[in-house]
């Protein structure tokens, strides 16, 4: 529940429209609801302007449908993404958004496991959030840090395999680069994109590094480091193969 949701409770009471045991019913699942294995923070788009993200990874699919369950039983506007899913967990879970009036289709996005109903597609960030990837086996998760910052109400576009092992790839789209409010680069191997990158344009870089590359590049961590000392100041660093925390890093910078 966001704060327009609770507004539209408190008008409708107001002007008769939902009487008062009504609305305390709607209130009840306030700030969160416990159901056993897990507790739904419905307050979370309220403290933070976006609602709680299911982790999938972990999770049995009946676990993460119960929750999607409580999130649609909740009837708030937001939209729901559930990251690291599987085509198991999108079964159980399009089952329950198909039980839910005004639940949304679920949607499965295959390269990186997120799973998404959209309820709400307006779009509340100031620009564009530009994902750009070193190579096209970082995609999957450039693909996580897209849908999150989709589904969090911005306006984002997608570069794929611009490495700097053909830097004019890059160069090619310096227009769109240097329109971008936010930037998310993804980067595996030895992580040298971000820092090119952050020097062409004034706008934050996100650094995501992946866990793509040969045995030195240590399932990511060459790529990180390489990232975290990157002498480009306006980048900023989030863990190994973090696209959502990208995304909503991003989104939070967007809105500002």
């Amino acid at each position: 529940m966001n704060e327009a949701d609770i507004r539209g409770l408190l008008e409708a009471v107001k002007k008769g429209r939902m009487t008062a045991e009504r609305a305390v019913e709607r209130m009840k699942m306030l700030p969160f609801e416990d159901l056993g294995f897990a507790k739904i923070d419905h307050h979370r788009a309220l403290r933070q302007g976006y609602p709680e993200v299911i982790f999938a990874r972990g999770k049995t699919p009946l676990q993460v449908a119960e929750i999607v369950r409580g999130m649609l039983r909740a009837k708030s506007s937001h939209n729901i993404l559930i990251t690291r899913g599987d085509a198991k967990t999108f079964k159980a879970v399009r089952r329950i958004s198909r039980e839910a009036r005004l639940g949304g289709q679920a949607k499965y996005h295959e390269l990186s496991g997120a799973i998404t109903i959209r309820r709400n597609g307006a779009v509340r960030g100031k620009g564009l959030i530009l994902v750009i990837t070193a190579g096209t086996s970082d995609i999957p998760v450039a693909e996580e840090a897209l849908v999150t910052a989709e589904m969090l109400g911005n306006r984002a576009e997608a570069l794929y395999d611009v490495g700097v092992a053909g830097l004019h790839r890059l160069l090619d789209h310096r227009e769109k680069i240097q329109s971008a409010r936010v930037i998310i680069c993804a980067a595996g191997m030895e992580g040298a994109l971000p820092s090119v990158v952050a020097g062409l344009v004034s706008a934050p870089v996100i650094a995501v590094p992946t866990s793509v590359g040969y045995g030195a590049s240590f399932a990511g961590m060459t790529a990180l480091l390489a990232m975290l000392n990157s002498c480009a100041s306006n980048i900023s660093v989030v863990n190994i193969d973090n696209g959502f925390g990208a995304g909503c890093v991003a989104s939070c910078i967007n809105r500002l």
